[in-house]
């Protein structure tokens, strides 16, 4: 659960490096909230907007839009700390604005292994002890 909420205590710490460890547990964290959240509001609400009780299920789509705004900034902190892992600049999250292409491209990277040792970010953070397995 730590590596899960990593991000968030670096809320809009752009430098430095990050793991591949702590970007995809903290995707898989944002899958699980947005997963969980579009499930109660259609179970709250399960005949649509005909049935008296679709206002709860607004409420978790609400509560659904607050949590993604509230992750925003970590989510493209934790991806340009990933680029810099790779020794690349963060200014290679932008190859994700090109149509069709850059969503793949922007796996690739997040996939790839980082540098071994230190780079021009930072110490590497598979170095420090935190990561011991999915690194």
């Amino acid at each position: 659960m730590e590596w899960m909420l990593l991000p968030y205590k670096r809320y809009a710490d752009f430098s430095g490096r990050a793991s591949r460890k702590e970007f995809w547990m903290f995707a898989l964290f944002l899958v699980l909230v947005t997963c969980a959240l579009i499930s109660a509001a259609v179970i709250v609400s399960p005949g649509g907007i005909q049935r008296p009780g679709y206002r709860a299920g607004s409420l978790f789509l609400i509560a659904l839009g607050l949590f993604w705004l509230g992750s925003f900034v970590p989510y493209i902190a934790v991806h340009v700390r990933r680029f810099h892992d790779q020794d690349r600049s963060g200014w290679f999250y932008l190859l994700g604005f090109i149509p069709y292409i850059g969503g793949i491209l922007l796996l690739v990277f997040m996939c790839r292994p980082g540098t071994p040792g230190a780079n021009r970010f930072g110490e590497d953070p598979l170095d420090s002890g935190l990561v011991t397995v999915f690194s």
